[in-house]
């Protein structure tokens, strides 16, 4: 499902008009990548957290030129679907 899917379904079940949907999902987004940015995590209780998550330091071999490069710590962005979230997917997904 993309952007304009998202947008579409929910312009469908609640019939706002599609210009303001796409609106309302731009801020929502910018506003959870702003929140990241200064290091706040997101909660949406029942769907999950965006969390900004901490890689730590390692070392890295590039296999054909036989070389080793350190890997600075950092930090990404990440969701963690809520628990119930969860058991929905794994009890209704047929594939």
């Amino acid at each position: 499902m993309t952007k304009a899917d998202i947008v579409n379904e929910v312009s469908k079940n609640t019939g706002i008009e599609k210009v303001t949907v796409q609106k309302t999902v731009e801020a929502f987004m910018e506003t959870v990548k702003d929140s990241l940015v200064k290091d706040k995590n997101v909660y949406l209780r029942g769907f999950g957290s965006f969390i900004v998550k901490k890689r730590a330091k390692k070392t890295a071999r590039n296999i054909s030129k036989n070389t080793t490069i350190i890997i600075p710590e950092h930090f990404i962005p990440a969701f963690k679907p809520a628990k119930s979230f969860v058991n929905k997917v794994k009890n209704n997904v047929k594939r």
